[in-house]
């Protein structure tokens, strides 16, 4: 008998998540398709680059899951190649996200390894890295905050909108844990001493 995951189709998941965003249905730019991840995937996933968004869109068309065509607006207007997803293509990310391995995430958290590294950085930079690192989580929730705002609106958009309540949730966490790891560094440092010196 055959691996149930034989049917998926052997594409990179960032294949997926590019014929995924076509899965809503609408017709799409290369453009479009940058600014829906970036208004959606680059929190729990990452945005993909225009580059590797058309090298993905090439690599879906080869594979019969997606068409495209050239649209030529008004004169002085650049023409632009719009991407559709077809049946086949539907069918292939509808497999992939019901039948495809679920890998675990993975945590690649640079401030945190510099932290581990404290002893080699000294106590001003750890707590840079820490305020930093609470600033950038704050910007990124209420920038989801504001995306999910948006989206709010968009009825094919019910799961995307819970993964971005998710981010938000998550960023506002990553703020909280921030502070509190700089609150634990201030603790062990005493009043500004470096215990390393």
């Amino acid at each position: 008998m055959a691996d149930e995951t034989d049917a998926v189709l052997p594409l990179p998941v960032t294949s997926w998540a590019v014929l995924g965003l076509l899965s809503f249905g609408a017709e799409l730019s290369g453009y479009d398709l940058k600014k829906w991840a970036d208004a959606s995937l680059r929190y729990f996933y990452w945005s993909p680059s225009f580059s590797q968004i058309y090298g993905e869109l090439r690599r879906l068309e080869a594979a019969g899951c997606a068409t495209s065509r050239l649209v030529r607006p008004e004169a002085g207007a650049r023409p632009k190649r719009l991407y559709r997803i077809t049946d086949a293509g539907l069918e292939a990310v509808r497999t992939w996200a019901r039948e495809a391995p679920v890998d675990a995430p993975m945590l690649k958290h640079p401030p945190l390894l510099r932290l581990w590294l404290g002893h080699l950085t000294g106590p001003d930079r750890l707590r840079e890295t820490l305020d930093a690192l609470r600033l950038d989580a704050e910007r990124l929730r209420a920038r989801a905050a504001a995306d999910l705002a948006l989206a709010a609106g968009e009825p094919d958009w019910a799961f995307p909108l819970l993964a971005l309540r998710w981010s938000e949730r998550y960023y506002a966490a990553q703020r909280d844990l921030a502070a509190g790891l700089r609150a634990d560094l201030d603790a062990m440092l005493g009043k500004g001493e470096d215990p390393l010196s």
